[in-house]
C-alpha cells in the first residue's frame, strides 16, 4: 500500500500498475485475497471495555462499596456467615449486571453493522453494490451525489464532482475535484485529484481507485488518536438518572434516620443497625433503572431491525411513541418503486409504450436520449441506480437498444448531474448528426427552456396534465447541438424538444392499510414529493392521505408565506408537490411549532437538513444516499411507508414496556420502605434482616423488570392518541398507581409480620415478612403487565420471560425457606406448613386486590 505523499503526484497508469489493478476493477477472487491481506475496511474502535473491566465496574457503585466495607467489618467481628452472604449477593448482582451490559452492547453492535454504509464497486467488469467494509485496495468505486466515500483513493473519472471534506479539513464549503496530476507536497485540502474516507459527495459523479482502507486512511489516522468512545444516554435515561439521584438522596436520609432511631432510641448494635440501613438503601434505590432502559431499548431496536427499520439513534425509539405527524415522500415509500414506462408522447401523439414503433426517427431519438442521459445500469448482477432511470434503460433494451453497446458507441464526454433545485440532468455525446447535449427533467422546467411556440407548449402541458391525472410520472427530453463538449448551466437553454416519457409507480398494496392505521392512532400522514401535483393527488386519494377537507398544493404556494401564516396553513394540506428542500424544512418546523412531534422521510443529499430538523429523520435504505442515512435517526431497509407505521407501533410498545418495568421496580421498593417505616414508627422489631433485603434486591428487581420490558407487543397501542412530547414517564397518575400498589404489597407484608409475631416471635415474624414481600413482588410482575386486569385472560400467560423469572424466584425462595442448611445463612426461622400457606395466600391476595383496583379504575374511565 503506497503512502498518500506520492499518490496525488503519480499518474493513474502508474497507480494501476503499482496496485495491480485495471479500470475494470478486481476479480472477485483477487478482492477476497486482498481483503484477507489488508483486513476489513473499517475503523477499529478504541477503548472498548473488556468483560473483566465491566464486571469490576459493577462494584464501583457507592452503596456496593459500603456493603463491601460492611462485609469486611462483619468478618473482623467474627460474623463470617453474614460476610459470605453479602459478598455472594453482590457478586451475583455484578454477574447479572455484566451479562446485561454485554448483551446490550452486542445488540447495539449488530445494529451498527446493519446500518453500515454501502459502496458501488466494479468487480469482474460489472458495477455491484457491496458493504463498505468489503472494499479493498485496488478496487474501482463509483461515486454519485449523496454517497459516503468509503476509502481513500485517486480519481479516475470526474464529472463536476464536489466533496464535503469538513470532517478532515474543517473547511465548510465543498471541494471541487479534478483529474490533474499535482506536483510537490501539498496539504490534504489541496489534493483535488483524490477523495477521502468519511467524506461525502455533494454534487456530480466519479470513479476512483482505492489506495488506502480502514485504519490506513486519513480518517483512520485521526481515529487512531481517539482511544475512547462514549455512548450518549437517551433523554429518557437522563431523566431517570436525575429522578434516581433525587430518590436516592431521599432514601439515604430516611435510612440515616432509621439508623439513628435503631442505635439511640432502641439500643441496637451499631454494626447491625448500620448494615440494615445500608441494605435498606440498596433494596430501596432502583439503581437498575437506567441499565434496564438500555437493555429494553436494545432488544426493541433488534425487533425493529428484523422488521426492516434500523434505529441509528436510541433517542428515535423514545420519540416514535410521540410521533403525531409523518411527512412521507411518495416514490418508493408509498409506492412500489417499480417504475415501468407506460406511455410516450412524441410527434404530438400519446403512444402506449408497448405499441411504439422505434423504426420511426423521432421515437428512436427519444429512446436513445432516455438511455444515454441516465446513470442506471442493468446487468446480470441486477439493477443499480434510480428506479426511474432503470425503467428508461429497460425500455431501451426491450426495443433492441443494448445498454453497454450504446454507451460504448456514444460515450459520455461531459455532464451536468441532476440536482433537485434545477430539476434537470444533461450529458454530452458524439452522435451521428454531431456533438449533442441531451437533457432530461421536469416537464414544467424543460418547457421553459425549449424553442417551442406558446401554442406548442400549451399542447404539451395539456398532454402532461392528461398523463398526470392517470397517476403517471412524466419526464421531458430535449437536445441541443454543440461546438465543444464542455458545458455549463447556461447551456441548458434553447433546447429542441424530443418528447415525453410517462411511467407508472403503483401504490404499495399495504400503503392504504398503513395510512388507515396512522389515522386511527391519531397520526396525520402528509405526502411531500417533487412530483407533479396532479400525479401526487391521484396516488394520495387512492391510499387515503388526501381526504375531504384537506387539499394538495405546490411548493410555490408557501414560498411567499411568513412562518406564522404557514403555521396556520399546514393543517389544511395533506399533499405538497413540487417542493424544494427549503420547503420541507419549513413544513416540518411549522408542524413542530404547533406542538407536534414530526417524522420525516428522505433519500437525497438535499433532504439531509430536513431529516435533521425533524424529530425522527427516516432515511431510505435502498434508494437513500449515505448523506441522508447519516442525518437520519432511522433507516428503512425496504423503503416502505408501512414499515414506518410498524416502527411507530414498536416504539409505542417499547416505551409502554419500559414504563411497566419502572412501575414494577418503584412499587416493589415502595412496599419495602413502607413496611420498615411502619415497624419503626410502631416500635416493633425490625421486619427484615440485612441479608433479606439483599436477597430481595437480587431476586425481584432485575429479572422480572427485564422480563416486563420484553412483554409481547400489542396492536392496542395504535388505538391511542400520540403521547404529548412534553409528557414524561413519571406523571402524577403513574406515581399514584406506584404508591397504591406499593401500599397494598406493604399491607400484605405487615399482616404476615404480625402473624409471625403472634406465632413465634421476632425471628418467625421477620421470616414471614421477608418471604411475603419477596413472593408478593414476584406476583406483582403480573399486575404490571397492563393497566387493566389480566387475571383469567390470555395476557396472564403470554410472557414466557416473566413466567421464567417467577419460576426462578419462587424456587430460590422455596430453597431458602425449606432447606435447613440455608436457614442460618439467610437468617430465616423454620416455618410450619400453615405459615407457609399464609405467605402464599397473602402474596397471591395482594395480586388479587391490585387486580380488583385495576378493574374498578378501568370501569371508572368508561
Amino acid at each position: 500500500m503506497k503512502t498518500e505523499k506520492t499518490i496525488w503526484q503519480k499518474s493513474r497508469e502508474e497507480l494501476f500498475q503499482e496496485l495491480s489493478s485495471t479500470p475494470e476493477g478486481l476479480t472477485g477472487a483477487e478482492a477476497a485475497r486482498r481483503l484477507e491481506h489488508y483486513g476489513p475496511n473499517e475503523l477499529q474502535e478504541g477503548g472498548r471495555k473488556s468483560v473483566l473491566r465491566i464486571f469490576l465496574e459493577q462494584f464501583a457503585d457507592f452503596l456496593v462499596i459500603i456493603l463491601i466495607l460492611a462485609a469486611v467489618v462483619s468478618a473482623i467481628l467474627g460474623d463470617v456467615e453474614s460476610m459470605a452472604v453479602i459478598l455472594a449477593v453482590i457478586t451475583m448482582n455484578a454477574i447479572l449486571g455484566t451479562v446485561q451490559t454485554v448483551k446490550a452492547t452486542a445488540s447495539l453492535d449488530s445494529l451498527k453493522q446493519m446500518s453500515a454504509p454501502t459502496a458501488k464497486v466494479v468487480r469482474d467488469g460489472q458495477v455491484v453494490q457491496l458493504p463498505g467494509r468489503e472494499v479493498t485496495v485496488g478496487d474501482v468505486v463509483v461515486l454519485e451525489a449523496g454517497d459516503s466515500i468509503c476509502a481513500d483513493g485517486r480519481l479516475l473519472e470526474c464529472a463536476s464532482l464536489k466533496c464535503a471534506e469538513s470532517a478532515l479539513t474543517g473547511e465548510s464549503l465543498p471541494v471541487e475535484k479534478d483529474l490533474a496530476d499535482i506536483d510537490g507536497d501539498v496539504p490534504l485540502g489541496d489534493r483535488k485529484n483524490m477523495v477521502f474516507s468519511g467524506c461525502f459527495v455533494t454534487y456530480g459523479r466519479a470513479r476512483f481507485l482505492v489506495t488506502s482502507t480502514g485504519m490506513h486512511t486519513e480518517m483512520g489516522r485521526i481515529a487512531a488518536l481517539l482511544k475512547s468512545t462514549e455512548e450518549k444516554k437517551t433523554p429518557l435515561q437522563v431523566s431517570l438518572d436525575q429522578f434516581g439521584r433525587k430518590l436516592s438522596i431521599g432514601i439515604l436520609v430516611i435510612c440515616a434516620l432509621l439508623f439513628a432511631v435503631s442505635v439511640f432510641l432502641r439500643g441496637e448494635n451499631v454494626m447491625n443497625a448500620f448494615l440494615f440501613a445500608v441494605a435498606l438503601a440498596v433494596a430501596a434505590i432502583p439503581e437498575a433503572l437506567s441499565s434496564i432502559v438500555t437493555i429494553v431499548l436494545s432488544f426493541g431496536t433488534q425487533k425493529m431491525a428484523r422488521e426492516h427499520a434500523i434505529i441509528r439513534k436510541l433517542q428515535a425509539v423514545e420519540g416514535l411513541g410521540s410521533v403525531s405527524v409523518i411527512c412521507s415522500d411518495k416514490t418508493g415509500t408509498l409506492t412500489q418503486n417499480k417504475m415501468t414506462v407506460k406511455k410516450l408522447c412524441t410527434g404530438g401523439q400519446i403512444i402506449p409504450a408497448d405499441g411504439a414503433d422505434f423504426s420511426r426517427p423521432e421515437q428512436r431519438e427519444l429512446l436513445r436520449a432516455a438511455l444515454l442521459c441516465s446513470d442506471a445500469t442493468v446487468n446480470e448482477s441486477g439493477e443499480v441506480g434510480d428506479p426511474t432511470e432503470t425503467a428508461l434503460v429497460r425500455l431501451g433494451e426491450s426495443y433492441g437498444f443494448d445498454e453497454a453497446e450504446a454507451r460504448g458507441k456514444y460515450p459520455r464526454l461531459a455532464e451536468l448531474p441532476f440536482d433537485s433545485d434545477r430539476k434537470l440532468m444533461s450529458t454530452v455525446h458524439q452522435l451521428p448528426d454531431g456533438l449533442t447535449m441531451l437533457t432530461k427533467g421536469a416537464v414544467d422546467v424543460m418547457l421553459g427552456r425549449t424553442r417551442l411556440s406558446p401554442e406548442e407548449k400549451a399542447e404539451i402541458e395539456r398532454m402532461n396534465e392528461e398523463l398526470s391525472q392517470q397517476g403517471l410520472r412524466v419526464l421531458a427530453f430535449g437536445k441541443r447541438m454543440l461546438t465543444a463538449p464542455a458545458i455549463g448551466l447556461e447551456d441548458e437553454n434553447d433546447l429542441q424538444f424530443l418528447g415525453l416519457i410517462a411511467m407508472m409507480d403503483p401504490p404499495r398494496e399495504e400503503s392504504k392499510a398503513a395510512v388507515g392505521e396512522c389515522i386511527a392512532a391519531g397520526i396525520r400522514p402528509i405526502m411531500i414529493t417533487g412530483d407533479h401535483k396532479v400525479t401526487a393527488s391521484a396516488i394520495a386519494k387512492e391510499i387515503g392521505i388526501l381526504t375531504p377537507g384537506t387539499e394538495a398544493v405546490e411548493g410555490a404556494v408557501i414560498e411567499s408565506m411568513s412562518d406564522e401564516e404557514l403555521r396556520e396553513f399546514v393543517p389544511r394540506v395533506s399533499v405538497y408537490a413540487r417542493v424544494s428542500p427549503e420547503h420541507k424544512i419549513r413544513i416540518v418546523r411549522a408542524w413542530q411549532e404547533r406542538g407536534n412531534l414530526v417524522a420525516m422521510t428522505g433519500d437525497g443529499v438535499n433532504d439531509a437538513p430536513a431529516l435533521k430538523q425533524a424529530d425522527i429523520g427516516v432515511a431510505m435504505g435502498i434508494t437513500g444516499t449515505e448523506v441522508a442515512k447519516d442525518a437520519a435517526g432511522m433507516v428503512l431497509t425496504d423503503d416502505n411507508f408501512a414499515t414506518i407505521v410498524q416502527a411507530v407501533k414498536n416504539g409505542r410498545n417499547v416505551y409502554t414496556n419500559i414504563k411497566k418495568a419502572i412501575q414494577f421496580l418503584l412499587s416493589g421498593n415502595t412496599a419495602g420502605i413502607l413496611t420498615v417505616l411502619y415497624a419503626s414508627l410502631a416500635g416493633l422489631p425490625v421486619p427484615f434482616a440485612a441479608v433479606h433485603l439483599l436477597f430481595i434486591n437480587l431476586l425481584t428487581d432485575s429479572l422480572p423488570a427485564i422480563a416486563l420490558g420484553l412483554e409481547p407487543h400489542s396492536d392496542a397501542v395504535m388505538q391511542e392518541k400520540p403521547r404529548p412530547r412534553s409528557e414524561g414517564i413519571l406523571t402524577k397518575p403513574f406515581l399514584l398507581s406506584v404508591g397504591t400498589e406499593g401500599l397494598v404489597i406493604a399491607l400484605a407484608t405487615i399482616i404476615a409480620f404480625h402473624i409471625g409475631l403472634a406465632s413465634g416471635g421476632a425471628a418467625v415474624a421477620s421470616t414471614m415478612a421477608f418471604a411475603t414481600l419477596c413472593l408478593s413482588r414476584l406476583f406483582h410482575g403480573v399486575n404490571c403487565k397492563s393497566g387493566h386486569p389480566v387475571l383469567f385472560t390470555r395476557a396472564f400467560w403470554n410472557n414466557k420471560f416473566l413466567l421464567g423469572a417467577f419460576a426462578v424466584g419462587a424456587l430460590l425462595l422455596a430453597a431458602v425457606l425449606l432447606i435447613p442448611p440455608l436457614e442460618p445463612l439467610f437468617q430465616v426461622a423454620e416455618l410450619s406448613i400453615g405459615l407457609v400457606g399464609c405467605i402464599v395466600g397473602l402474596a397471591f391476595g395482594s395480586m388479587v386486590v391490585i387486580q380488583v383496583l385495576k378493574a374498578i379504575r378501568s370501569m371508572g374511565k368508561k
